[in-house]
């Protein structure tokens, strides 16, 4: 299982490199990292995703980045958490639910895992 503070830890040490990308099970964009990393691009991606991940709370993460997640019913896939948040996400994006519904939504999704 990967966990969030060596994926940051690796992100700030490594990111130049693309290290926190073989770690996080995303390979071809490591191998893209290492193939541009004299051009500084991967620098300057790996500095955002450094504050992404710390601000990235453990849930989001697990569902990203971890094959599943336990919960009270038992496993919920990674693929099956995030089509839910997705779909959360486009129905605020399309106006049918408000801001402060979308939240409450996700908040409760979030903790149903």
């Amino acid at each position: 299982m990967k966990t969030k503070s060596t994926a940051i830890l690796l992100c700030f040490l490594g990111g130049w490199l693309g290290i926190h990308k073989f770690y996080l099970g995303q390979n071809l964009e490591g191998v893209l990292y290492l193939l541009f990393f004299w051009t500084c691009i991967p620098s300057l991606i790996a500095f955002v995703e450094f504050f992404v991940l710390v601000l990235m709370s453990d849930t989001e993460f697990n569902i990203k980045y971890n094959q599943s997640i336990a919960s009270a019913s038992g496993p919920i896939s990674a693929k099956d958490a995030t089509s839910a948040l997705a779909d959360l996400k486009n129905l605020f994006d399309s106006g049918v639910i408000t801001a402060e519904e979308y939240e409450e939504k996700r908040q409760n999704l979030l903790k149903s895992l």
